[in-house]
């Protein structure tokens, strides 16, 4: 079946990456529109000033905030837009553990409170969380009211806030809850990137190794086997790479039926870690989590027959090179295994991996035997 999927839906990736590459590097301090099926994504610095006619028209305008991106994020926006009017900031605790029903109830209610109605608008600035949970809680308030998502990290800017998936954790299982709703734009603007710490910074780069690894032959390029702290004044042409990335697979597939399934690299077992360490001294990160998980997917990838697989090392040495290993045991993996029994991409209770057929050519949706999964996680153990 595998062989269907790297015939079929990579060489549609791997094709436009081939077209667009010389137009791709030309411009990464420059602001591009591009659309998403009818969304328009606005990436580059200067977005945001360049954004304001995507708020007009609205009698209210709401912005959802974390303590973090209050402080460092908000100023900035409005300073950058000083003719926006916000009727009001509603404001949640940061962090993945927050990220649930009691948090998007609360927002529902400051919504209710501030008597937000169908014609306004909630303007999402901040991570990943605050983009899948904001709009998440604007999508289904009375209905469905308008949103703009303003990502503040990399990974909101490479990932989370491109594509339409919105949603919040549930039972202590990542995004098991949420739907696909388009917000009336996006505005990717790297001078968010200077309030973050290296932490943040580095679990966004994770998900730039994914598209490197899966496809972008041209950001491997960029990237290969430099620790990200000596790719700073880099990233803006590497986000333009990467929302590019994303935007044409998800215009390609936009509910996750097929060639989406790419961007799944890694994250099989790094959502697994990333929950099992959430209920932990020591969470870790989501691109920590999703670095093992690469690890993991590379080390099948080697394993299996019809794939050839023969950069793992080089792919175990980069993220090694960016990345800690986490740190759990033998006795750890059932409970692993068991978080990802929950994972959205199974079916009929199969584990479905994406793996790599060669550096920059991935394999979606294979159907992975538990045991393989469980000596992959010893590999990571035991191989550092």
């Amino acid at each position: 079946m595998f062989f269907l999927f790297d015939f079929f839906y990579y060489p549609i990736f791997h094709r436009r990456l081939q077209y667009e590459k010389p137009y791709l590097c030309a411009m990464p301090n420059e602001v591009v529109l591009l659309h998403l099926k009818s969304v328009p994504h606005l990436q580059g610095h200067g977005a945001l000033e360049q954004s304001a006619a995507y708020f007009s028209g609205y009698t209210k305008i709401f912005v959802l905030v974390d303590e973090n991106t209050e402080k460092f994020c908000l100023p900035l926006f409005l300073k950058k837009l000083p003719h926006l009017t916000v009727t009001g900031i509603i404001r949640i605790k940061s962090g993945e553990e927050n990220k649930d029903i009691r948090t998007t109830s609360y927002i529902w209610q400051q919504l209710t409170r501030f008597l937000a109605e169908r014609g306004d608008l909630l303007i999402n600035l901040g991570g990943g969380v605050i983009t899948d949970m904001g709009g998440f809680a604007a999508a289904t308030f009375k209905r469905g009211i308008d949103f703009i998502q303003v990502p503040t990290t990399l990974l909101g800017q490479v990932d989370a806030a491109i594509g339409f998936k919105t949603g919040i954790d549930f039972e202590n299982y990542k995004n098991q809850v949420g739907l696909f709703a388009e917000p009336k734009a996006v505005m990717i603007d790297p001078v968010f990137l200077d309030t973050l710490n290296e932490e943040m910074l580095r679990s966004g780069f994770a998900e730039l190794l994914k598209y490197a690894f899966i496809g972008d032959i041209p950001l491997w390029e960029m990237m290969h086997m430099r620790h990200f702290n000596e790719m700073k004044e880099d990233l803006p042409a590497m986000i333009s790479l990467a929302v590019r990335d994303k935007i044409q697979i998800v215009e390609e597939d936009k509910y996750e039926t097929g060639l989406r399934k790419l961007l799944n690299f890694g994250h099989t077992v790094g959502h697994a870690l990333e929950t099992f360490f959430m209920g932990t001294d020591t969470p870790a990160s989501h691109g920590d989590a999703v670095a093992a998980g690469m690890i993991c997917a590379t080390w099948i990838s080697s394993q299996r027959p019809g794939l050839e697989c023969v950069a793992s090392d080089m792919i175990y040495r980069m993220i090694d090179r960016n990345f800690p290993r986490l740190v759990f045991s033998d006795k750890d993996i059932p409970a692993i295994m068991q978080l990802m029994q929950q994972d959205k991409k199974n079916r009929a209770g199969k584990f479905r991996f994406t793996l790599l057929h060669k550096l920059g050519k991935a394999v979606p949706d294979v159907e992975i035997p538990e045991e393989e999964v469980e000596k992959s996680l010893l590999f990571y153990l035991r191989n550092q």
